[in-house]
């Protein structure tokens, strides 16, 4: 029983050093770009509101490329 767990420890241990620094910054922003993602498609379904829906829509487009600014710039982090 000790032993197993052990064994996993080692296994889990080796399986995430063996992770490039690629792969690590995509797992951090793969959930960024997502909710980026949904906020946009959420402007669109706003915008078909009249008057505040356009407003609305512009804000989150701002916010979705904001978002992925930030991503891109984790992204060229050099791990």
């Amino acid at each position: 029983m000790q032993t197993q767990k052990l064994l996993r420890g080692v296994v889990i241990l080796a399986l995430a050093s063996s992770l490039s620094g690629c792969l690590l910054t995509k797992l951090v922003t793969m959930p960024m770009r997502v909710v980026g993602a949904s906020a946009s498609l959420v402007g669109a379904f706003v915008s078909v509101v009249p008057v505040v829906g356009d407003s609305v829509d512009e804000a989150l487009e701002s916010v979705d490329s904001g978002i992925d600014t930030a991503a891109d710039s984790i992204d060229k982090i050099p791990l």
